[in-house]
């Protein structure tokens, strides 16, 4: 399977937030990087993908140069992020309804 260059990008972009969140100042620390700031970072990833997908798609419709495999990379890499989020999403709606069933 060929990744785009977008793709690459993105990946690339995961890879280094990830590893930065190994490294540390301190040997034998780790940096904490709290849940909310990982997901609010995940959620404007996703946001930024769908708004380049809208505005290629634009330009497609507009005729101002934008080839329609750009359009249909961008619209792709858009839906399978939000795909993703989705799931993230729904995983997580199901852990905390199995923690407000458990009884104590």
């Amino acid at each position: 399977m060929q990744m785009n260059s977008l793709t690459q990008a993105t990946a690339a972009s995961s890879l280094q937030d990830f590893s930065e969140l190994q490294t540390s100042s301190r040997p034998g620390e780790t940096q904490k990087t709290p849940f909310a700031e990982l997901f609010h970072n995940a959620v404007e990833n996703v946001q930024q993908l769908e708004e380049k997908a809208s505005s290629t798609v634009q330009g497609l419709l507009d005729g101002s140069g934008v080839d329609i495999h750009t359009a249909m990379i961008a619209t792709s890499d858009a839906d399978a992020a939000f795909e993703l989020s989705l799931a993230v999403r729904n995983k997580a709606v199901g852990a905390f309804q199995q923690l407000m069933n458990m009884q104590f």
